[in-house]
């Protein structure tokens, strides 16, 4: 299913590698519901700023770095025949340093203007992000002949390397250790990386492969799969030599989010073109996914040329933290059933449950529904609601049951099941 050449036990990493990820993603997601219904019905009141530095960054690195890095352990081995050796322990080295460094970054935005604490988040942070970066990178560099998506995973990874570099500066700054002469400039270039460099082109490579791989679709075209990722990351790191020099950028990012709306247009047809076209959860998400997509993209663009008003961005926001959620999500119910049953199976358990037993499609479904009415309730809001927060809230709830349940039908099998000795 995942490799056309097979995928041996020696080269995937233990399911807890993967787990442990997914479900602190998951928790951070709860966290943030809660939080954020909290704050509709003002039982916490803390300042838009704070309250937008909470929900942005337990996101993108609560939610979506621990998603992405967990996903990325797993899947090196398979698209791009990367293997990390000793995958447990350094696999809990970075989790548990980037799980304890998102905890205090946001206590220092939430709770407290302590400057040590933006220190020791910004080390915590850097530690945990750079040491997944160099696990990572210096076994792709070793690759020969890369495939689009080992590739693109790996420039997508490279661009982490500026995020995680103004990161760390923009929180140092918060702290008082540093003093920037335009923050709104160095605050720029980082979304721009971690979101569009990060972010999305790790989306992008990952698809090129999956797409066709477990919908059975005709593959991307060749200009895009050869072209993309290299031409948003050099129109990336264009854009911020642009913005430090103070040049204006409208055509850079006109185009960026030409490309990706080329991209997201291509992804919508090749599933359409499927040659199994029923009903999946996993597609759906892929297709809203998509669909938010454009639409965040469609906005930036006009947002390149014309001025724009708060709720129109709000909406972009809105709809890119959609997409990349839906895509999450749509991972998710294809790894999780597949590792667990892969997992039992070369272990030699006679009665390793098949996928469907392990999270059920219908469940994934639930969890699509639960997702799409969340999204769409943020979009006509554009502001927190007591309404939008409890849906977060449970969206993330349904996640964590379902993985949940997915490791205790792993645990129950080798417990109780008979496994053959070979």
């Amino acid at each position: 299913m995942f490799n056309q050449g097979g995928l041996s036990l020696d080269q995937a990493p233990p399911l807890s590698v993967v787990m442990r990820f997914f479900i602190t993603a998951s928790i951070f997601g709860i966290l943030l519901g809660l939080f954020l219904f909290s704050q509709s019905l003002h039982i916490t009141t803390l300042s838009s700023y704070s309250t937008q530095l909470i929900t942005v960054h337990t996101l993108s690195l609560g939610v979506m770095a621990s998603f992405m890095l967990g996903a990325l352990f797993q899947m090196l081995p398979v698209l791009a025949g990367v293997v990390i050796k000793t995958p447990t322990t350094k696999a809990m080295m970075v989790h548990g340093l980037l799980t304890v460094g998102v905890l205090v970054q946001l206590f220092a935005f939430g709770v407290t203007s302590n400057s040590l604490l933006y220190f020791l988040a910004s080390a915590y942070l850097g530690l945990a992000l750079f040491y997944a970066l160099y696990l990572m990178l210096k076994e792709l560099i070793k690759i020969k002949t890369h495939s689009s998506s080992s590739k693109g995973i790996s420039l997508a990874l490279t661009m982490l390397i500026p995020t995680v570099i103004f990161g760390t500066y923009l929180l140092l700054t918060e702290g008082g250790f540093i003093h920037i002469i335009d923050f709104s400039q160095i605050k720029e270039i980082h979304y721009s990386f971690a979101l569009l460099g990060w972010i999305s082109l790790l989306i992008v490579s990952v698809s090129f492969q999956v797409i066709e791989m477990f919908y059975v679709t005709p593959s991307y075209p060749t200009n895009i799969t050869k072209y993309l990722t290299l031409t948003i990351v050099l129109l990336l790191i264009l854009k911020m030599t642009f913005i430090l020099l103070e040049y204006p950028t409208t055509i850079l990012t006109a185009t960026i989010a030409l490309l990706f709306l080329a991209y997201a247009t291509v992804t919508i047809e090749r599933l359409t073109q499927r040659k199994r076209p029923t009903a999946d959860a996993t597609v759906w998400f892929w297709l809203f996914g998509m669909a938010l997509f454009i639409l965040s993209m469609t906005v930036t663009l006009i947002g390149s040329f014309f001025t724009i008003s708060s709720t129109l961005q709000h909406l972009s926001y809105i709809a890119f933290i959609g997409f990349a959620l839906s895509i999450v999500f749509a991972m998710i119910y294809k790894i999780v059933p597949f590792l667990t049953w892969f997992h039992l199976s070369n272990q030699g358990y006679m009665e390793a449950p098949m996928m469907h037993d392990v999270i059920h499609p219908k469940k994934a479904k639930i969890h699509f529904y639960i997702h799409f009415v969340t999204i769409v309730i943020w979009l006509l809001t554009t502001d927190i609601t007591w309404l939008g927060s409890l849906l977060i809230t449970i969206s993330f709830g349904w996640l964590f049951y379902n993985l949940i349940f997915a490791i205790k039908k792993y645990t129950y099998t080798q417990k109780h099941c008979e496994k053959i000795e070979w």
